[in-house]
């Protein structure tokens, strides 16, 4: 369901040509309250004046916009009296196609810089003149296009920023999308309800209150199946059609044994009958089957085949008892739509399959995708509003194959049952130590506070002694990173108090652990999961 509401009405487009952070100028938008979406440059013009968006953002991009070969725009994108604001090299091509000249100098300007602001420029309306932005670009403006006006500039790079106010147009060469940035997200703001004039309704409350009434009538007395996996998108996704259409939806919950502690146990007792939500709702107890299938395999990207093929076997069985449905519901969320090469221009990251792909079989007139639009913050309000508990709309994110990609090597029972009281051990303290230090400060959150932090087991044994016996058993390796997008992360700078403890915690509670390792490595060259 490709929602199109009176939310969506008030929007910013986003043109992508092929810049890293497509999506976070996306979402930087959306903090403002102002719909936005991602389109590559590929888009024809005419699309363009049938949406009429309040305003449109040009991102950066490899290329150099004079070469023949780079990605371009027509001149008449400028000329539609629609306020556009280009960045980095979206800030280059609108002055080489309006008569400024863009070169490649001897140096380049990579990372935070200081940077002196115009007290004229609209984009830095009320912010101080002197700060820090996040630069990255080699080539740069030499002159800017007659009309504008330079508002800003950095020791390496005379014009930082442009401005014709008369035609609403703006460049800025740095990234306000980034948080590098000082005040990068109330530049956007300046322009998207500023410049662009765009009132901010974009709410979760709204857009949750709309997307019933859409599904209600969309639906009509028909029948809607969700695979549910406990995650937050389809956990969310879960509520939303409940509160929609209650006894219509059946939620298939596959317990493939590779959960983390108790999380089961928490889909049952939020969906289940003993929960707030009237649905039908099916938990399939797998776990056996999973180990059965596992047994003896070890390659990582065998073991994601058979845990996601198994559960489109075990979900078949299942919507075979159910009979005819009229709608299969899927959690897809912006960021999917994006990544799979639907939305921009940035190159496809991912094939997306929900639930690894659906079932050929199942017999269904439609596919529903209700959260579609969202990123992934968005999911969360939308989940806190429809009334989910937060340990369920704020959990980290899991892997689809969940434990057994944490599980280096064979996934065993005990293996599972390893790992998952030694992750809930590591999360357990590191959200206590969390707490603890935001009760001392005020509720500031922690410099080293983790996106993701989580156990996995090795594959290695080694000699240790406890109780004064020679023990030969696993060693868990914890990880904790920071990170803004996923895309590349650091790994948090724990206090060693609070490893230590965790450390302690595992070898002491865990039979089967006689060592802990703590993981630094960052991404890229490593990645956030171990498999």
């Amino acid at each position: 369901m490709k929602t199109e509401n009176s939310l969506l009405t008030e929007k910013v487009i986003v043109i992508d040509f092929g810049g890293q952070y497509n999506q976070l100028v996306a979402r930087r938008v959306r903090e403002c309250n102002v719909y936005c979406e991602i389109y590559s440059y590929k888009i024809d013009i005419e699309k363009i004046k049938e949406m009429n968006p309040k305003g449109i953002i040009l991102t950066g991009g490899p290329n150099s916009c004079y070469e023949e070969d780079s990605p371009s725009y027509q001149k008449e994108l400028f000329e539609l009296g629609i306020p556009v604001l280009g960045i980095c090299y979206g800030a280059q091509l609108m002055m080489h196609k309006l008569g400024g000249k863009v070169i490649t100098p001897e140096v380049g300007e990579y990372g935070k810089t200081e940077i002196n602001y115009s007290a004229n420029g609209v984009m830095f309306k009320d912010l101080p003149e002197t700060s820090v932005c996040w630069m990255s670009h080699f080539d740069r403006i030499a002159e800017a296009a007659p009309g504008f006006e330079v508002v800003a500039h950095t020791a390496d790079c005379p014009i930082a920023a442009t401005q014709n106010v008369e035609k609403k147009l703006y460049t800025v060469q740095f990234h306000p999308e980034v948080l590098h940035t000082i005040n990068g997200t109330q530049m956007i703001y300046n322009f998207v309800r500023g410049v662009c004039g765009c009132a901010g309704t974009w709410k979760m409350d709204s857009f949750v209150e709309n997307t019933i009434e859409e599904i209600r009538e969309k639906v009509g007395n028909g029948k809607v199946l969700l695979a549910l996996s406990g995650g937050v998108d389809s956990s969310v996704l879960a509520a939303l059609l409940a509160k929609a259409i209650g006894k219509q939806l059946t939620c298939v919950f596959v317990d493939h044994g590779l959960l983390r502690k108790n999380e089961g146990d928490e889909v049952e007792s939020v969906f289940g009958k003993d929960g707030d939500f009237d649905i039908n709702f099916v938990r399939v107890n797998a776990q056996e089957r999973y180990y059965a299938k596992l047994a003896g395999v070890t390659e990582p990207e065998r073991k994601r085949k058979i845990i996601g093929e198994e559960f489109i076997r075990v979900f078949e069985e299942e919507a075979k008892k159910i009979g005819t449905v009229d709608f299969l519901a899927q959690g897809t969320i912006y960021p999917d739509v994006v990544e799979s090469g639907l939305g921009g221009e940035s190159a496809v990251i991912k094939s997306h399959h929900n639930v690894g792909g659906l079932p050929e079989y199942v017999d269904f007139k439609e596919i529903i995708e209700p959260l579609r639009n969202l990123f992934k913050d968005e999911v969360r309000k939308a989940g806190l509003e429809l009334g989910l508990p937060e340990y369920l709309v704020f959990r980290q994110p899991f892997p689809g194959p969940g434990l057994g990609i944490r599980i280096i090597g064979e996934v065993t029972a005990e293996k599972v049952s390893i790992v998952q009281d030694a992750d809930w051990i590591y999360r357990s303290e590191v959200d206590k130590a969390v707490k603890e230090y935001k009760e001392a400060n005020n509720g500031e959150e922690p410099s080293w506070m983790p996106n993701q932090y989580f156990a996995a087991l090795t594959n290695m044994r080694s000699v240790g002694v406890m109780g004064d016996e020679r023990t030969y058993d696993y060693a868990v390796a914890i990880r904790a990173v920071r990170t803004v997008d996923f895309m590349t992360a650091e790994a948090a700078d724990i206090p060693f108090e609070v490893l230590q403890k965790v450390m302690s915690r595992i070898i002491n509670e865990v039979k089967g652990v006689n060592r802990v390792f703590y993981d630094l490595t960052s991404k890229p060259p490593g990645t956030i999961e171990f498999e």
